[in-house]
């Protein structure tokens, strides 16, 4: 582990210099990782780690259609696939990668098969932080660790794919056994974290659940909407709003951003473009900075939490969530998106 300094902040991070494949290999040498749920982040990790040449095995309710996908993706039922009860008997580093709804109603299952000496893993410190709520909490003599890959699970694989990988953040809860760090931060050196960034529990879900609230999905989706919705009562075509509110921030700026951050994309822009972002920023700043506020300490609060869960078991949720979903899919705004989606060049002569 090495001490960086991050603007004026000091940090503890891990990278794979100092934390090779190697030394993952050989520090779970004599552990079995089951992965226990097969969403949204399960396959990603559990794909990534197999083809590491770690002991893997996945955990997943038969019948389901991620049951399928397992399949499909070369995991054999009764060899390296079994039912989430059998899969927790099975593995000495338990990933639950079950979804929070998921956890919370399978960990009675989970606790029953946990021993002291193992390691019980997560990537969202929902369960942990939330026990009032959730009911999770494990016991003595189990490792508790968090890895947290800062970006979805399809993203993970393919960046592993091209021989890159996903920053992820790491948390030691519980070290039972004296082996905590070491457990964490081979796991996360194996699922093909770029480096690792150490923070707690608490802090990975506060963060976790503002930032997609926030200017990951919530408010960068508020914005879009603003913007073209602006340009479209102004006169403007659906073209023209879509060009200038997704498709150039997406395609163009976005990517300009993550490979050399703001000011120099700032400074590749036009004289006009240039000065007017620099000035604008001062007022979305002093406009949104409220909303953050307001949207962080509800996190911290946990009434974001609540609602996750109060929504997780109305059993009409899954209907009301398809119905939000397609009237998004539905608008003008992201009818036109599957549009100029399709002139890109490329995907013109498949259309």
């Amino acid at each position: 582990m090495a001490r960086m300094k991050f603007g004026d902040t000091w940090e503890n991070v891990v990278t794979r210099d100092e934390f090779s494949l190697e030394r993952a290999r050989h520090t779970l040498a004599n552990e079995r990782i089951a992965v226990l749920g097969y969403g949204v982040q399960g396959p990603g990790q559990a794909l990534n780690l197999r083809d590491n040449g770690f002991d893997v095995i996945v955990g997943q309710r038969k019948g389901s259609r991620t049951w399928d996908k397992a399949v499909a993706d070369g995991w054999i039922p009764g060899e390296t696939l079994f039912e989430l009860e059998e899969a927790c008997r099975r593995g000495t580093l338990l990933m639950n990668l079950l979804s929070d709804a998921g956890q919370i109603a399978t960990w009675p299952t989970l606790r029953e098969n946990l021993q002291p000496g193992q390691c019980l893993y997560f990537s969202h410190g929902f369960g942990i932080t939330f026990a009032d709520e959730t009911g999770i909490e494990a016991p003595d003599g189990v490792d508790v660790v968090l890895v947290a890959p800062k970006g979805s699970g399809t993203s993970l694989r393919r960046l592993f794919l091209a021989g890159e990988g996903l920053n992820s953040s790491y948390a030691i809860h519980r070290d039972a056994t004296g082996l905590g760090f070491e457990r964490a931060v081979a796991l996360g050196i194996g699922i093909g974290s770029g480096y690792l960034f150490e923070t707690t529990f608490e802090n990975e879900v506060y963060s976790d659940l503002t930032g997609e609230r926030g200017a990951l999905m919530g408010a960068l989706a508020g914005l879009i909407e603003a913007q073209y919705e602006t340009l479209r009562r102004n006169g403007h075509s659906p073209s023209e709003a879509f060009n200038e509110t997704v498709e150039e921030l997406t395609q163009s700026l976005v990517p300009l951003v993550g490979e050399n951050g703001m000011a120099w994309m700032f400074a590749n822009t036009s004289t006009t473009a240039q000065r007017g972002a620099l000035d604008w920023r001062h007022r979305f700043r002093e406009a949104t900075a409220p909303v953050f506020e307001d949207l962080y300490a509800s996190v911290r609060r946990g009434d974001e939490a609540r609602t996750v869960i109060r929504a997780g078991q109305d059993p009409q949720y899954r209907e009301r969530l398809e119905q939000e979903l397609s009237e998004v899919q539905a608008s003008e705004l992201w009818r036109t998106g599957e549009q100029v989606r399709q002139l890109r060049p490329g995907r013109a002569a498949e259309a």
